[in-house]
């Protein structure tokens, strides 16, 4: 299990089209929301991508001013069933 905790803040003029796209992005989730423009986003792993790969992905959509990890938390699966559920192959297994 891979969490990370960010913060981001977007241009006023694009936050409905940021929120969407947050929105729109798997394994990213907006907490929290405050009127200038920043967001509260939990970004974890999925089956087809690592966080960090979609904390990236955050970082292109038009009008983020700027993405801090504010918290990170990982652990490694308690049984084969949760590893199974994350791994997706050998292109998941070679980045561990």
């Amino acid at each position: 299990m891979n969490i990370c905790g960010c913060l981001v803040h977007v241009a006023p003029r694009y936050k409905e089209q940021a929120v969407a796209s947050i929105e729109a992005t798997e394994g990213a989730e907006i907490h929290g929301q405050s009127d200038d423009g920043r967001f509260v986003v939990v970004v974890e792993d999925t089956a087809e991508r690592f966080a960090s790969d979609t904390i990236m992905t955050l970082h292109q959509i038009p009008g983020v001013v700027s993405l801090t990890l504010n918290y990170h938390h990982f652990e490694e699966p308690n049984s084969a069933i949760e590893r199974a559920d994350i791994q997706t192959g050998d292109q998941f297994n070679d980045r561990i």
